[in-house]
């Protein structure tokens, strides 16, 4: 745990590419190791495939635009984390999405869980 350690000079160093491209892989090493621990397949598409690349790009900016930038400056790392786990359980949970029907991305994906299962009770 990172407890009382400044954060602020940590977000100035992230704005350095090379940390960025240093962190960037070290998170799809992690990333990945965690799919594998899940036995979740990883995507059909090639390594670093540009759709995939393309959603995270869009989702990070996203969030650092809507939690990072607007709720700083940070003062520890564990403000970081407790407000990512915040945003998240928003975006999923909370966030009404137009292409979903202005429902949350978490209520829609119960609904159609829902209906798959009374298809297959149907069958």
């Amino acid at each position: 745990m990172h407890s009382n350690r400044p954060f602020t000079s940590a977000v100035r160093a992230v704005k350095d590419s090379s940390i960025i491209a240093i962190g960037a892989q070290y998170l799809s090493l992690r990333y990945t190791e965690r799919l594998v621990q899940m036995g979740i397949a990883p995507s059909v598409g090639s390594v670093g495939d540009s759709c995939d690349n393309a959603l995270a790009e869009s989702i990070i900016e996203l969030y650092k635009t809507e939690l990072i930038a607007r709720r700083g400056p940070w003062r520890h790392c564990e403000a970081v984390e407790l407000a990512t786990l915040e945003w998240v359980h928003w975006y999923n949970h909370r966030r009404l999405f137009g292409p979903l029907g202005h429902v949350p991305p978490a209520e829609f994906e119960a609904h159609y869980d829902h209906q798959l299962q009374e298809s297959a009770m149907a069958a």
